[in-house]
């Protein structure tokens, strides 16, 4: 493959050291990429800044309409080909990377619409005095996609940048540079989108991140990715007080009350705590079960583990893909290790070895506590290793749920619709789903409370990041 290069004001540049992209599933090369620089994320911001003030873009919304449709038709086109290089540089299920780019393109579509919509409002403060409060893009956007779902999560925040009228500076991850130079090319091969609109520099180490964070012409940051980072990032922004959009970390507990469906619960929980080895923000990370069913809830979600098959992406039978790489392997394997020594290890997840050695493999972990203080409880863990907690009553399920600083996203699992209302209100957190777990689509917004992140991104609410209200005023005068 042609190495992924960084694109700037409709142009493509082969320009800093070649970097090896990774196979998780085997450790191969599969292809290089151009690391970038301080100077190429200032002359992408720079180019963006030209395109935001020098075109009609912010100011065109059935250009900005069609320029979204334009690339969700492309990344239709290229769907299965894509998906493919998602298997091969992500890891993860096939299945998973044609979820991812379904998502994609209806979130980018989604937008589209929303993009011709963009309502603000008038009122008349007093006779004669008329008040309009005006919807504009905020400037420059800065987007720095993490790794574990490098196209829905472009998407997400690309589309209602776009839709609003901003122009973006997009930070693909390392890891995952060939997928984004693919999806860049879709985005190249739009006509309605000027040059300088879109533009992305490749990650190397953290300096082009920085660089974009401290930069003067840029003007909102979205970010996905860890809680840390999103705290440096917020620090960076400082200086130039940008405004910081940060969807962060997660430590998801799915409560499971006595009266709940337990073959669907099993069946929901299996599948929300493993969707992409586990690492995704919102997965089910901590099983809260009612002290009456926990006997039979921890053997029925202990044979659902066990029976998961962990294998390559692109094998069919497969239930469960790599990790992201071999360091990221090794760094869940020391939290197995250590749930074995502090707590009661009920599963213990290895690499499955044989022709899978050579891939960052780890099969499901579960492990039993009830002490809260615990960094395993306490901390993301980011991978296939899910903690089973005990309570008693609905105040202690609770109480258990909102006991860590995270906040983005919860499931409730009982046929009691009260019980369901009260606790997903109590729950704090940014999303609660109910007798089901990992439901996340264009139209219902996200994000976290506490240290899972700052605003919303999908729905309506996803353009607010990207939107100045600018308030206009007018005294008429009498006759």
């Amino acid at each position: 493959m042609t190495p992924a290069r960084h694109y700037i004001n409709g142009e493509w540049l082969g320009q800093g050291a070649l970097r090896d992209s990774l196979d998780p599933a085997t450790g191969a090369v599969l292809g290089q990429y151009h690391a970038g620089s301080k100077a190429l994320a200032e002359e992408a911001a720079a180019s963006a800044r030209r395109a935001f003030f020098g075109t009609n873009w912010q100011t065109s919304p059935r250009q900005r309409a069609d320029a979204l449709f334009q690339i969700a038709d492309r990344l239709e086109a290229a769907q299965d080909e894509i998906a493919g290089l998602i298997v091969s540089e992500n890891g993860k299920l096939r299945s998973e990377a044609m979820g991812e780019m379904i998502g994609a393109i209806s979130e980018l579509r989604y937008y589209g619409g929303l993009a011709r919509t963009i309502l603000g409002r008038t009122f008349e403060a007093q006779t004669g005095a008329l008040s309009m409060m005006h919807r504009e893009a905020a400037g420059v956007a800065a987007i720095i996609v993490p790794w574990n779902a490098p196209v829905m999560l472009l998407a997400r925040s690309l589309g209602p940048a776009l839709a609003a009228g901003c122009t973006c500076v997009i930070k693909p991850a390392h890891q995952t540079p060939l997928i984004h130079q693919r999806v860049m090319e879709c985005l190249a091969d739009c006509p309605a989108l000027p040059p300088g609109v879109v533009n992305s520099v490749n990650e190397n180490g953290s300096e082009v991140g920085e660089a974009m964070v401290a930069s003067r012409d840029i003007d909102v940051i979205s970010f996905t990715g860890s809680s840390a980072t999103g705290r440096k990032i917020m620090a960076g922004a400082a200086p130039t007080l940008k405004r910081v959009g940060l969807e962060l970390g997660g430590k998801a507990p799915a409560v499971v009350f006595d009266d709940a469906d337990l073959d669907r619960a099993v069946r929901e929980l299996t599948r929300g705590a493993l969707v992409m080895a586990g690492q995704i923000c919102v997965a089910a990370t901590r099983f809260l079960v009612q002290e009456s069913i926990l006997p039979e809830f921890t053997a029925r979600i202990t044979e659902a583990f066990r029976s998961v098959r962990t294998g390559p992406g692109a094998d069919a039978s497969s239930q469960m893909g790599a990790l992201i790489d071999k360091e990221n392997e090794a760094r869940v394997a020391a939290l197995i290790e250590r749930a074995g020594d502090e707590c009661e290890l009920i599963l213990r997840g290895a690499n499955p070895g044989g022709k899978l050695a050579r891939g960052a493999f780890l099969t499901p972990s579960l492990f039993r506590t009830d002490d809260l203080q615990s960094p395993l409880v306490q901390e993301e863990l980011f991978g296939p290793l899910v903690s089973i907690e005990a309570f008693g009553d609905e105040a202690e399920a609770v109480e258990r749920a909102n006991a860590t600083v995270y906040g983005l996203a919860a499931s409730v699992h009982t046929a009691n619709l009260e019980r369901a209302m009260r606790v997903s209100r109590a729950i704090r957190a940014g999303t609660v789903w109910l007798n089901c777990h990992g439901r996340l689509f264009a139209e219902g917004e996200t994000g976290g409370y506490g240290q899972s992140g700052l605003g919303r991104l999908h729905g309506v609410e996803g353009l607010n990041d990207f939107l100045e209200t600018k308030h206009i005023y007018m005294e008429q005068g009498s006759v």
